[in-house]
């Protein structure tokens, strides 16, 4: 339980399904972008971000690569769907051991084995080792009975026998080629997320040498994304709702760099709420980032104090999620439903393969 005590209906609002984007853009960098400050709104493309932004800031990326998580297998003759959640600490016998959403979970007992891929001589197993009440069960991996591969291999084989987890808004019935390229950033580069940090997939390598050219100062974190960023509230106060632990890593050159430019009077700008969330967790009372690698279940809402970020580059989030209401701590209940019902009004796509906003404070604005 947290210490936030209003009631979910506060972020509902209505969004036409329609709205929902169902593919990405082409070019990434074509997407829209909304610039919105507690006092005016105003109207771009994701292209225009350079021109948006000056010297003095610094954008923090992160570079957390998503992996091929939905798994399709067998328990004898029964159909299983397993979506991988989060790695946690290996059992004995087994390559990696993840918690995962599996459905039907129901059909599940612990000791059974899952089938989720052969080809050929190689097959790819999971024994179930234990089941949880909030639907999680966790499974043992090997592959063709070995449990000695690294992680190289593991994520190998993974990349043979997996599909990538698009959200279960975007409904399609297979995942094309162009979504294992276009659901993922162009500077991924830690497997482990099972979920695109969606804020970066509007940069392009032109977009980056842009913001280099203008000596805008770029740095990366890691937050490996859950597949618990896709579930929804379901508690009639928010104070009910936990968030799932996520795990990241901030080094101790990047929290240098974020610190020294924060007493140069430098803003920093995160790119998506997972930045946003790991840049939290990671600061001290006083704002101080220190490096961190461990899990985070950080929630966010109104009332929160934000310690790091001075603008936050996000996508549009769904009604009554975590997500909306992070950026509505961030901004301001009114200020944000005001944009989103801009957006909805000029037609802007939501949510992961959608467009983009720029989110920017006044100094010391806390009036929510």
């Amino acid at each position: 339980m947290n210490n936030y005590d209003i009631k979910t209906s506060e972020f509902d609002f209505h969004l036409p399904e329609k709205l929902i984007a169902q593919q990405p853009v082409e070019p990434r960098d074509a997407s829209r972008l909304l610039h919105v400050k507690p006092d005016s709104i105003s109207h771009h493309l994701f292209s225009d971000i350079t021109e948006l932004l000056s010297e003095n800031d610094v954008l923090v990326m992160n570079d957390t690569k998503v992996i091929p998580a939905k798994l399709l297998g067998k328990r004898d003759t029964v159909n299983i769907e397993a979506l991988l959640h989060k790695r946690i600490s290996g059992a004995s016998g087994f390559a990696q051991t993840w918690s995962c959403f599996a459905r039907p979970g129901k059909r599940l007992k612990i000791g059974n084995i899952v089938v989720f891929g052969q080809d050929g001589n190689n097959i790819f197993t999971a024994e179930v080792l234990e089941k949880h009440d909030d639907g999680l069960v966790v499974f043992g991996f090997v592959v063709n009975d070995r449990a000695d591969l690294s992680d190289a291999e593991f994520f190998a084989a993974l990349s043979v026998f997996g599909q990538t987890p698009l959200p279960h808004y975007i409904k399609r019935e297979e995942v094309s080629v162009n979504d294992v390229l276009r659901y993922q950033t162009v500077f991924a580069k830690h497997e482990g997320a099972v979920a695109a940090p969606t804020a970066g997939l509007h940069f392009t390598k032109e977009v980056l040498a842009a913001l280099e050219a203008k000596k805008i100062q770029t740095l990366r974190l890691t937050l490996h994304t859950g597949a618990g960023t896709f579930m929804p509230v379901k508690k009639e106060n928010i104070k009910d709702h936990v968030m799932h632990s996520e795990y990241g890593e901030i080094s101790s050159a990047v929290c240098d760099s974020i610190n020294e430019a924060k007493l140069k009077g430098k803003r920093i700008i995160a790119v998506g709420t997972t930045s946003t969330r790991l840049l939290e967790s990671a600061a001290d009372e006083d704002g101080i980032v220190q490096p961190f690698t461990k899990e985070t279940d950080i929630f966010i809402a109104p009332s929160y104090k934000f310690k790091v970020p001075d603008a936050l580059i996000t996508n549009f989030h769904l009604p009554e999620s975590t997500l909306f209401m992070l950026v509505c701590a961030f901004m301001g209940i009114e200020t944000m439903k005001n944009a989103y019902e801009c957006a909805i009004k000029e037609k802007y796509r939501f949510y992961s393969y959608g467009d983009a906003s720029l989110l920017e404070r006044m100094e010391n604005y806390d009036d929510f």
